[in-house]
Formats: C-alpha cells, sequence, structure tokens
C-alpha cells in the first residue's frame, strides 16, 4: 500500500540527514480537521458580514491545549495586512490579540498599539488612549477583533470584569466589527455576565476527541507530515487507542505525543511510531502531571 505522506515531507526524508529530519518534527504544524475547517469557514464569512449596529460575534470555547488558539492563529494567517500599492494605505482585516490576566482596560488598550507597533505614552489619559485606538482600528479597516484567554477576565472584580466587557461592547458599537472571543469553558461564564453582550455571542465548541473516524482522520493527516523511513499506521486499534488514552482527547497533547513518538524512532532506528516507542517517550498526561502538582 503507497504511503500517504505529503510533498513536503517526502522531500525532507530524501534530502534531510537525521538532525534535520528532527528539527523539521518539532516545527508547529497545522493539521485540518472536519470542526475546525467549518469554524475557519464560518470565521471567514464573519469577515464578509456587512456592517451593521449588531455585529454577529463568535466564543470560541474548548479545554485547554485543545486547539483554541491555533484556530484562530490559523485564520489571522489566512487573513494578513495588505498594503494598498495605490494610495500606500495598510489594511488589517482580522487583529489578534490576548487578554490581560486580569481585566484591565488600560492593559488591554496597551495590547492593541503593541500588536499595532503604535507607540504609547504610560502617562496618557485612559480616554484619550480609547480614542486612539479606536480611530487606529478604525484607520486599518479592522473587521474581526480577535480576543484569545477571555477568560482572564474572571480574574478580576466584578465591577473590573463589567468595564472590560464594556469596552468590547464599545469597540464592536463604535467600528461596527465583529468579536472573536476564545477560551476555556469559563470564558463562558465571563461573558453571560453581561446579558447585552451574551446575546450577541454564538458559541462554538471545541470538544474532546474520541475513539471515532474522525480522530483515525486526524492521525492519518499526522503521520503524512512525519518524515520517517516507515509507515506508523497510527490508525492502527493498538496504537491509536494509546494515543487517545494518553492524549486525554486533547488535539495540544496529541501533537506532542507524536511528536516525541517520532523523535525517538529517528533517533533510535526504529523509523516508526510503535507501542515500545509509545512506552517509552518522556511524558506524563495530563491528569497525572496534576496529580504530581497536587502531591507536592
Amino acid at each position: 500500500m503507497k504511503r500517504n505522506l505529503n510533498k513536503q515531507t517526502l522531500e525532507q526524508l530524501a534530502r534531510f540527514s537525521n538532525e534535520e529530519r528532527i528539527h523539521s518534527m518539532k516545527i508547529s504544524k497545522w493539521i485540518n480537521y472536519t470542526d475546525a475547517v467549518k469554524i475557519l469557514k464560518e470565521l471567514s464569512e464573519l469577515k464578509k458580514y456587512p456592517k451593521s449596529s449588531r455585529m454577529p460575534n463568535i466564543l470560541l470555547v474548548g479545554d485547554s491545549n485543545n486547539g483554541k488558539t491555533a484556530l484562530v492563529e490559523k485564520f489571522l494567517s489566512l487573513n494578513p495586512s495588505l498594503l494598498d500599492e495605490v494610495t500606500s494605505e495598510i489594511s488589517t482585516p482580522v487583529l489578534m490579540v490576548q487578554a490581560p490576566p486580569e481585566p484591565d482596560e488600560r492593559r488591554f488598550y496597551n495590547a492593541i498599539l503593541e500588536k499595532l507597533l503604535a507607540p504609547y505614552k504610560t502617562t496618557e489619559k485612559l480616554d484619550v488612549r480609547q480614542i486612539r485606538v479606536k480611530n487606529l482600528l478604525q484607520s486599518l479597516n479592522v473587521k474581526i477583533l480577535i480576543v484569545d484567554e477571555i477568560h482572564h477576565i474572571l480574574a478580576g472584580t466584578p465591577t473590573k470584569q463589567r468595564k472590560f466587557l464594556n469596552v468590547l461592547k464599545f469597540l464592536s458599537n463604535e467600528l461596527n466589527i465583529s468579536l472573536v472571543c476564545a477560551g476555556t469553558k469559563d470564558a463562558f461564564n465571563a461573558i453571560q455576565t453581561d446579558p447585552q453582550l451574551a446575546n450577541r455571542f454564538q458559541p462554538r465548541v471545541l470538544k474532546r476527541w474520541q475513539f471515532d473516524t474522525e480522530f483515525k482522520r486526524l492521525l492519518l493527516s499526522f503521520e503524512s507530515k512525519l518524515p520517517l523511513k516507515e509507515e506508523s499506521m497510527l490508525i492502527e486499534d493498538g496504537l491509536s487507542r494509546k494515543i487517545l488514552a494518553l492524549s486525554e482527547g486533547l488535539i495540544g497533547e496529541i501533537s506532542t505525543i507524536i511528536e516525541l513518538s517520532a523523535v525517538l524512532a529517528v533517533k533510535s532506528g526504529t523509523e516508526k511510531i510503535t507501542k515500545t516507542i509509545l512506552n517509552n517517550i518522556n511524558y506524563t498526561p495530563p491528569g497525572d502531571r496534576k496529580k504530581m502538582i497536587y502531591k507536592l
């Protein structure tokens, strides 16, 4: 049976040394899967949405290390800033920032200004900074503002949470832009504290992976990017069930397990991922990590 390796992987196998192959395995790679493709398509439609007084928003929710940030970063990479050669004006259709560790208006505006490489003074008044951020986003024709780690707002008092959510409403209302907020399940509770804002968000949940056909398709996609000399057959029940059990169904953990296994397969000369390889990687499942910390 012909191996399902992509063109880049085949080239790496033909030209790369062991060290180069190991290095390539450690480089983060985007893996397509059904839910991600659907959400990316929805985000693309959101970017085309005509300006209105009540713009639709999306709340992307999932467990930690289950692909939320990777997904919004992928969307960001598909929508880079553009320079108009005629007018020399820059357009930034999608802007992504991380919510500050606690709900703080000033730090949030600073994050936006830093992302846009715009200077600011620490002594600048908050209302002046707010207007400057609004004008900058307007001049750059921002259509979608992505706020990652939105659950951070729960680290503040109810008053600070309300103020922070008011900032999001202000930017959305003033600029007629859509918001895409991503975070853990706590993010849903964070948004729900403001009924007006909650009604504008459509939740999209990234569930943990289960042992099904979709999971096996995911493993096939991973294997197609592994420059190993032998076929691993990750979809074989024994291997796929073990990877799922170790990862606890989190795609970030699945990626780590496969990376560590592929590296060990090269170093050991096995050149494919086997049960023995999986048993010997230096990896601790997420649940066991928590137990280790609690025992300290």
